[in-house]
């Protein structure tokens, strides 16, 4: 399986110390190269940026279009514009992707979107965390000031107790 991730999914995942997930639920995670400069140079000592640029198993890539973007990218950030472009060319099964606009753009692209909760979801489902486990990332998310939706946080906490 093919994914394309944005930064708030990386920096969120190697913030709970779950980066590795990607690696294990994915086949192929490529990031674009606007998102890595974004989390390792630009974002140097800051969360996420030695976790992302020891992560071998990482492919960064750049889209082949070039601007003009589409009119339906415009308002997003560089980074996730790539993360649309590439999910487009490369065919990807899945962009992760956290922030609102973005996720609704790829949805409107036709694209099939997941965001942090949803990959400790699918770790969750897949037996690679525990309840617990689940829970303390979303506790360790708060924590570190990821903003995730009270509404968002209800589903995933429902989502594990009907399990």
């Amino acid at each position: 399986m093919r994914v394309i991730v944005n930064s708030t999914p990386l920096i969120a995942l190697s913030l709970t110390n779950h980066l590795e997930l990607l690696q294990i639920l994915y086949d192929e995670i490529i990031v674009p190269t606007s998102v890595y400069r974004e989390i390792v140079m630009q974002g140097r000592g800051r969360p996420g940026s030695d976790a992302v640029a020891r992560a071998a198993w990482l492919q960064v890539r750049e889209p082949k279009a070039k601007t003009p973007w589409p009119p339906i990218l415009l308002g997003l950030d560089q980074g996730e514009i790539e993360v649309l472009l590439l999910a487009q060319e490369l065919q990807a099964d899945w962009v992760l992707i956290d922030e609102r606009l973005g996720r609704k753009t790829a949805e409107a692209l036709g694209l099939r979107v997941k965001g942090t909760l949803g990959v400790l979801l699918a770790a969750y489902r897949g037996r690679l965390l525990s309840k617990q486990e689940a829970e303390q990332a979303v506790q360790t998310l708060m924590h570190h000031s990821i903003r995730v939706s009270s509404r968002l946080i209800q589903w995933f906490k429902e989502q594990l107790t009907e399990e």
